[in-house]
Parts: structure tokens; C-alpha cells; sequence
């Protein structure tokens, strides 16, 4: 088998930090997301949570034209 290399497609995505704990509701069943995580949208209108450490890793601001 021949593993090749990938990287993510350019997406802009919306999220916000959260300022309280609360339960997301995601595809892949209920999470809970604990203060200052984000909570994403996906491209299908999906919501999940991520710790602020791998957000700042994956994701950067978008510069509004």
C-alpha cells in the first residue's frame, strides 16, 4: 500500500468562542465544549467543538476586501 501525502482544501469556516460550557450537537454525536473553546460551522452547516490551541494551529483570520 502506498500512503501519499494531502493537505486541506482552502475553506473559510465561521466560529466564536464560547463564553460558557455548553453540549454541541455534531455528527458524530453530543460533545461538550468548555469555555474558550471554538465552535465551528463546517462547509454543511455542521457545529463542533475545538480546543483553542489546535484552532490557532489550523485556522487563521480571513481579511475582510
Amino acid at each position: 500500500m502506498e500512503v501519499k501525502k494531502y493537505k486541506k482544501k482552502p475553506v473559510v469556516i465561521e466560529a466564536y468562542q464560547t463564553d460558557k460550557p455548553i453540549k454541541i450537537e455534531t455528527l458524530e454525536g453530543t460533545m461538550q465544549a468548555e469555555v474558550g473553546d471554538y465552535i465551528i460551522t463546517g462547509i454543511k452547516g455542521e457545529k463542533y467543538p475545538c480546543k483553542p490551541d489546535i484552532f490557532r494551529l489550523t485556522y487563521e483570520p480571513v481579511s475582510e476586501v
